[in-house]
């Protein structure tokens, strides 16, 4: 029988609350990316925090029912992460962010352990274990990490070295300045470096040549988890071996499946 890919997400979560409708989706990177690495056939487990209210039972459970290892999500005392959204004119416009028991999220040596054991770790700007990646990277395992559109944050110096695959994401149309950003970006330490762009694709970076891929044409429905369904259809796609283009390619399906209805999952 053929050995499942693991996938090991770590860091942020949050709860995106629709105040207007007291709607309430489980959502963040991480989670993302571990609940769509089981959508497309691998085992995936989530290690976090949170809290001890109804939002955090909500995300433990959302989580768990969609087959995710929650062995390493902790449930401290206080509330769980939160971001308040309104709909304004069909738009989602995202309010207040409470951070919650996430302000105090650290990994035990146990937790690295754990996350060493999986094929390759997940993790992103919000998630709060850059200064673990030194260690999780002692273990031998592959690591991914979402940095978004923070281009100019102080995690990326921190967590660049050890990273396997670094993705950004930007919409603008300075493609110089993109592409002199992504060398820059692969000499600090990261194997590939990836941009997606929106609807024009996306582009990664080897330190060799640029490989680039479009979009799956698809009625958008909504497009919360579009990116992170990128992420996890790429990363599954280079641990089964594709090639960086095939797992472009990959992304972009697994994304157009996330596009097609709404909320995240």
């Amino acid at each position: 029988m053929e050995k499942k890919i693991k996938v090991a997400a770590v860091g942020d979560n949050c709860v995106d609350a629709y105040d207007q409708t007291g709607e309430a989706f489980p959502g963040g990177n991480p989670v993302n990316v571990a609940v769509y690495t089981v959508r497309l056939g691998g085992e995936a487990s989530y290690t976090g925090v949170v809290g001890d209210d109804a939002y955090g039972k909500l995300m433990k459970d959302s989580i768990e029912k969609k087959g995710v290892d929650v062995s390493h999500l902790k449930v401290m005392p206080g509330s769980t992460a939160v971001t308040h959204v309104e709909i304004i004119d069909g738009e989602r416009i995202l309010g207040d962010y409470e951070e919650g028991v996430m302000a105090d999220f650290k990994l035990s040596e146990e937790d690295i352990e754990f996350l060493g054991s999986h094929d390759l770790v997940v993790s992103g700007i919000w998630g709060m274990i850059e200064n673990d990646l030194e260690k999780i990277k002692a273990c031998g395992t592959r690591i991914a990490f979402d940095f978004a559109t923070k281009y100019e944050s102080p995690v990326i110096d921190i967590a660049i070295p050890f990273v396997d695959y670094a993705f950004f994401a930007y919409d603008g149309e300075d493609e110089e300045w993109m592409r002199n950003f992504m060398e820059e970006m692969q000499k600090k330490g990261a194997k590939t470096v990836i941009v997606t762009r929106g609807t024009k694709g996306s582009i990664a970076y080897d330190g060799t040549s640029y490989t680039e891929f479009g979009i799956i044409p698809c009625d958008v429905g909504d497009t919360m988890g579009a990116g992170d369904s990128f992420i996890a259809g790429f990363l599954y796609g280079i641990l089964q071996g594709k090639s960086l283009q095939e797992s472009m390619e990959q992304g972009a399906k697994n994304s157009s499946v996330t596009l097609g209805y709404s909320g995240a999952w």
